[in-house]
């Protein structure tokens, strides 16, 4: 389908809007005033935007509102904000509301804007970040890969897809050198680096030997004579006294954990610092130190602040590099009989997706096509249960075969399903159009979007079609110069958004029958609808994507 072309003013931002609305406001003697954005259907049918009457009073005697600004706000004539159909003072405060058949025009004819983060998300972060996924680092199988590992490589790998749609440079490392952890990420849409290792890393990590024993010497001590009968192993390669060592070294250690003093460094530990260096050495080419961000898992926290530091201490220009570090939380399984491993976990959600699909849709259920479905809908179960919660909260898992359906409306499945709905109603049009019943889609141009008066279409258009580059711009935002070492993202975003637009869009599929009698005076209403609903698929797509999940054809 088409997508026309362009308004002559471009997108229509609600952050832009919002924007010249408080400026508008500040003009006019009211600094203390701000605006809101509705978004429940309830207050959408009567107002888009809001200043509470206890704000007006706080600038307005009795919050009685000048004449001149109402005025004011109902000519504004911006580029990029909504156009204003009136402004008047309620019982609720002061309200706007927008010109609806010129919105839906304006962004139907061509929604693609919408699909990506607003165009000022990239500030704030380095054009180059490496995303060091800790827990990859010592996984040697399957075996090693725990439910909390898996959900620091889903976190890293959304936020690299997030970020690289803001225009970020991103390097995820390490590769994967085992081919079983390889395949099993696959399985779940993940294609992770699996390059090989740099031919430098282990002149680096000889460097680094070198460096420990001879110019470190004052603050480090052989492994030979280290022997506490509780810390002796035969891996231990040195004994490092990190906080002696950042003192001499003028290193900062606020944000750090205060107990960090003795690091028994290994071969691995090693490999892993090494790894770091030769990482940013191949990502900056020369430039300024790009930003590392280590996505660990809450129970390696501690091991991996020894590391930061230790990366610090042998590389001189490390010191000056922007480490910041982003906590995964636990995932715990309720009332598990015994341990469930990742594997365990894939094949048990992925026997519950089909069981549930069977008693759905009955025997057709089988094939090459079905186990495609049914593998993609366990991907999103899963990678929905461990990332609709923020990453720094422990999450709970129910391994219960009742909490699994393919329609919950809590799951990665419940939004799949209703993928599948649209795509089968986009089927049934052009089956209808190849047996001549409607005609083929125009330009979306040419529709008359003033037949959209449905409330349900609003709240679509409204709440997620414009504000969908929000949401993409707030899930790649970081801040990595923020005091400490720790940073949050909101990689739970995406998660929450989907599934909030799934609930909307099925009320209003429930309700409303898109594609309507063959009727000439019916195609109006019918095509309208239908832009809007591909403005919604793609829109699920696109978000989608940030998750590497495959939208189905069917369900």
């Amino acid at each position: 389908m088409e997508t026309g072309d362009s308004g002559e003013s471009g997108p229509l931002w609600v952050s832009e809007t919002l924007r010249v609305l408080g400026a508008a406001l500040r003009e006019c003697g009211a600094p203390s005033a701000v605006w809101f954005k509705e978004s429940s259907q309830k207050n959408l049918k009567s107002r888009d935007f809001l200043v509470p009457r206890g704000a007006l009073r706080n600038s307005f005697p009795e919050g009685e509102v000048p004449a001149e600004l109402i005025q004011k706000l109902t000519t504004l004539n911006v580029p990029g904000i909504l156009p204003v159909k009136r402004c008047q003072l309620t019982d609720a405060g002061l309200v706007i509301q927008l010109d609806r058949p010129d919105t839906f025009s304006r962004i139907l004819r061509d929604f693609t804007p919408y699909l990506r983060p607003l165009p000022s998300s990239s500030e704030g972060v380095q054009a180059a970040l490496i995303l060091n996924c800790v827990p990859l680092h010592a996984c040697t199988g399957l075996g090693t890969f725990k439910l909390s590992h898996l959900r620091a490589v889903l976190v890293a790998d959304h936020l690299a897809e997030v970020l690289r749609l803001s225009g970020k440079q991103v390097r995820l490392i390490p590769p994967i050198r085992n081919k079983e952890v390889g395949d099993f990420l696959k399985q779940l849409g993940i294609t992770w680096p699996s390059v090989a290792e740099s031919p430098d890393l282990d002149q680096t990590i000889s460097r680094y030997k070198y460096c420990l024993k001879e110019e470190l010497g004052g603050c480090s001590v052989s492994g030979d004579s280290v022997q506490p009968a509780d810390e002796s192993s035969p891996s231990v390669l040195f004994r490092v006294h990190l906080k002696s060592c950042s003192e001499e070294h003028g290193l900062c250690l606020e944000g750090y954990d205060p107990n960090i003093d003795h690091f028994l460094v290994t071969e691995e530990d090693l490999t892993h610092v090494a790894r770091l260096e030769n990482s940013v050495k191949e990502s900056v080419k020369g430039a300024e130190p790009c930003a590392v961000l280590h996505v660990v898992s809450r129970e390696e926290e501690f091991h991996q602040q020894k590391l930061d530091l230790l990366w610090r201490l042998l590389e001189p220009g490390a010191a000056s590099a922007t480490q910041k570090h982003l906590i995964c939380g636990p995932v715990t399984v309720l009332t598990p009989q015994s341990p469930v491993s990742c594997s365990q976990y894939f094949h048990l959600r992925k026997s519950q997706m089909h069981k549930a699909s069977v008693m759905k849709y009955g025997d057709c259920v089988q094939g090459d096509s079905w186990d495609e479905i049914i593998t993609s809908l366990t991907s999103a179960a899963i990678k929905f249960e461990l990332m609709a919660t923020p990453h720094r909260t422990q999450v709970n898992l129910n391994l219960e075969e009742a909490n699994i359906t393919t329609k919950g409306t809590k799951s990665g499945a419940f939004v799949m399903y209703n993928c599948a709905r649209l795509s089968t109603l986009f089927d049934s049009y052009n089956s209808a159009v190849s047996q001549g019943l409607y005609p083929e889609f125009p330009s979306a141009a040419e529709f008359n979007y003033s037949s959209l008066s449905e409330e349900g279409e609003w709240l679509l258009l409204f709440n997620y079609i414009m504000t969908f580059p929000e949401v993409l711009s707030e899930a790649a935002q970081i801040s990595l110069t923020s005091p400490g070492i720790r940073v949050t993202a909101t990689t739970e975003a995406i998660c929450k958004f989907l599934v909030s637009l799934s609930m909307d869009f099925s009320c209003y599929y429930n309700r409303v029958h898109i594609l309507g009698e063959p009727l000439p005076h019916l195609f109006g209403l019918m095509f309208a609808r239908l832009q809007l609903m591909n403005a919604i698929r793609s829109l699920l797509h696109s978000a989608l994507s940030t998750l590497h999940i495959q939208p189905p054809a069917q369900i």
